[in-house]
């Protein structure tokens, strides 16, 4: 590449990516040819084998978020640096339904992002990071149990040392996420809240619905709604109950005009600081018809005036640049998408995520297992 003074980014995400080890790729490509058999003699690359057994192609194997292993024993999670979960739940919704099938889009999606390496960042997360998918949770037609399922599942994960990305799913699992998690955290728990919309009613056709999770969460003793960031809010799809909600617990609500008005990184810089404030662990919750209509049909209440994908991914990496205790990417529903764009929107705002922990240093950060944790220690929160 030739230097000059106009491309200095490009010039330095050249020379991060130079000193980039290859040692897990290497050994992953053998691994591969081992599982699958060298590829027949007619064949002259010689990393392709008989059978896919490695992101490549793209479009054949089994959906697996990133094609990353499988980890059918939930038991090792703690082996892992990161572990996606699929949370495939809507039955809190009040209108479109649907997201029960986002974590199925986001992994069919995700083939796309299989190099792991973000050119502008400079980091490669195959090499960075340990990762599984281990699945998902075991959801049922009824609410409160499977809210009771999902925080148990989060609980186990989050208890391994093991950092969550969920999968949604509509967004009342923000409620039992934050409660999977909070018990096991030595102090304050802050929530960052990315959405058009404050959920913040008590009940919503007398049942705890994607209306409402941060009400709940926010009852949480160590998650107070002082320290509730909810940001991108507004249009005409936020009903006065929810105001009277959020007006009443007195969480921190900024709306796309004050976030205009501030631009994108004084906006995190707030967020971050109001979201931390004597916190010990930050959560985030991210839904994607947060993101301008246009770009992300495939959710249940799409909303003109929402952030554009370029805003909203820097907001994510700077909100992840001060380290986070777990994430939710939730509302995709693949039924109403056009070509996937809205599950590889979702797909790519967990890998900025996960991208600026790792560019950050907060990434592979093990915490140690919680040795015989109760997994129930959310109950009565």
């Amino acid at each position: 590449m030739t230097d000059g003074p106009h491309n200095p980014h490009a010039q330095a995400a050249f020379r991060k990516e130079a000193q980039l080890p290859t040692t897990k790729a290497k050994a992953a490509e053998q691994h591969a040819l081992k599982m699958g058999l060298p590829g027949a003699d007619s064949i002259g690359d010689p990393t392709i084998g008989t059978f896919s057994r490695g992101p490549l192609p793209l479009y054949a194997g089994i959906s697996t978020m990133l094609k990353l292993p499988y980890l059918e024993d939930v038991r090792k999670a703690s082996d892992y640096d990161v572990g996606f979960l699929g949370v495939p739940f809507d039955i809190g919704t009040t209108f479109r339904p649907g997201t029960r099938f986002g974590p199925q889009g986001m992994r069919r999606a995700s083939t796309q992002y299989t190099s792991f390496y973000s050119f502008e960042m400079g980091v490669d997360l195959f090499e960075s990071l340990d990762m599984c998918d281990l699945g998902d949770v075991f959801t049922i037609g009824n609410i409160e149990k499977s809210f009771d399922q999902i925080s148990r599942a989060v609980a186990q994960v989050y208890t391994s040392g093991t950092f969550p990305m969920i999968m949604g799913g509509d967004h009342s699992i923000g409620y039992p996420c934050v409660r999977g998690i909070a018990p096991y955290v030595g102090g304050r728990v802050g929530i960052i809240h990315i959405d058009r919309h404050l959920d913040t009613l008590e009940k919503d056709m007398d049942e705890r619905m994607h209306t409402c999770p941060w009400f709940h969460a926010t009852n949480i003793p160590n998650a107070p709604p002082t320290n509730l960031v909810q940001l991108g809010i507004g249009g005409w799809q936020t009903s006065r109950a929810w105001v009277k909600g959020a007006r009443e617990k007195g969480t921190n609500v900024f709306t796309m005009d004050d976030i205009e008005d501030l631009g994108i990184a004084k906006a995190a810089e707030v967020a971050l600081e109001l979201a931390w404030k004597d916190a010990d662990a930050v959560y985030l919750s991210f839904d994607i018809d947060s993101v301008e209509a246009g770009h992300v049909p495939g959710t249940g209440w799409p909303q003109p005036g929402g952030f554009t994908p370029r805003e909203v991914l820097k907001l994510l990496r700077l909100i992840a640049a001060e380290g986070l205790c777990g994430m939710e990417c939730v509302e995709v529903a693949p039924c109403y998408d056009v070509g996937d764009v809205t599950s590889v929107m979702a797909v790519h705002a967990c890998m900025e995520v996960l991208g600026s922990l790792v560019d950050h240093g907060k990434l592979p950060a093990r915490r140690a297992p919680i040795a015989n944790a109760d997994l129930n220690a959310w109950k009565g929160t």
